[in-house]
């Protein structure tokens, strides 16, 4: 497989609402045009798309990706078609999309209504829920033990949107500090600028299972808020939804998306080994039949 890296270009780009419309061919024409397909990932969102030193990316959402580039092979009958992957965050993994800088995003971006105004989502991959990532030994065991306490998580997530509608309705006063993706949030924590960490409870079980000193970190609070994450394209492609939503489709009824599923949240992951321990729920079983891809309630 031929690859290449590229770094995003910067964009200063206010809101989704201030975003300029973009046309452009559709997908697949794009990519016949070229002989290129532009893949993004998230460089710290164990166990869906990461890079270790000196590793390539890797992770559940990549493997999914390269699924799906194999089907767009197919479909187009190139076999030598070259994919470029490209990282993004938080803040410009839209906009990116947007504009045309790459064509498809498989990781851990959740499908809520404000997004679908502007991107399509594929079939949901995984449901999450915000929980927090405390020091081991704090005091700190739910939402409420965070009372005017600072609270560290990831600039443009719906955690950050969570966290503080739920210190508002409770009247606790929290107060945040923002990262621009999850390495720099785990930081927040680890050197004590944040009694907790508030993210999805899958990025916390992996943040932990790659930390240097896992035993020193623990995931606890209730789950708030469940939400569903799917790959992200450019919307008003039909085409190439049929396509990704197809992919996704014959991975869930083949069982080959399970055995997806049990490489990385049940058995040991890279680099270190460790092992989420985390069984598929409810939710994304019933999905294996369902093949939702409908957004947060």
């Amino acid at each position: 497989m031929k690859t290449m890296n590229l770094k995003p270009a910067a964009l200063l780009i206010a809101g989704l609402a201030a975003m300029p419309s973009f046309v452009q061919a559709q997908t697949l024409d794009k990519i016949l045009e070229t002989n290129r397909i532009t893949v993004a990932y998230r460089e710290a969102a164990v166990p869906f798309s990461y890079r270790p030193a000196q590793h390539k990316p890797m992770g559940f959402a990549v493997d999914l990706t390269e699924a799906i580039v194999g089907d767009v092979r197919t479909r187009l009958n190139r076999p030598g078609l070259v994919v470029a992957y490209m990282p993004v965050n938080a803040q410009d993994r839209i906009p990116l999309l947007v504009n045309g800088s790459y064509d498809l995003e498989c990781g851990s971006t959740t499908n809520n209504a404000a997004r679908g105004k502007v991107v399509a989502f594929a079939v949901s991959h995984f449901y999450a829920g915000t929980r927090l990532l405390v020091k081991t030994g704090s005091k700190v065991r739910n939402y409420a033990d965070l009372a005017g306490q600072m609270v560290a998580t990831t600039a443009g997530s719906t955690n950050e949107k969570v966290m503080r509608k739920y210190s508002a309705d409770h009247n606790l006063g929290m107060q945040f500090v923002l990262a621009k993706d999850y390495a720099e949030s785990l930081a927040l924590l680890e050197n004590n600028s944040a009694a907790a960490l508030a993210l999805d409870d899958i990025l916390l079980f992996g943040l932990r299972a790659n930390a240097k000193d896992p035993a020193a970190l623990s995931v606890v609070g209730d789950t708030l808020q469940v939400e569903p994450y799917g790959c992200m394209l450019r919307k008003d492609d039909p085409e190439f939804k049929k396509l990704v939503d197809g992919s996704i489709a014959r991975l869930m009824q083949s069982g080959e998306f399970g055995r997806l599923y049990q490489k990385w949240f049940e058995s040991p992951i890279p680099p270190n080994g460790m092992v989420l321990n985390m069984p598929m729920s409810d939710r994304l079983k019933a999905n294996l039949k369902a093949l939702s891809d409908q957004p947060e309630q």
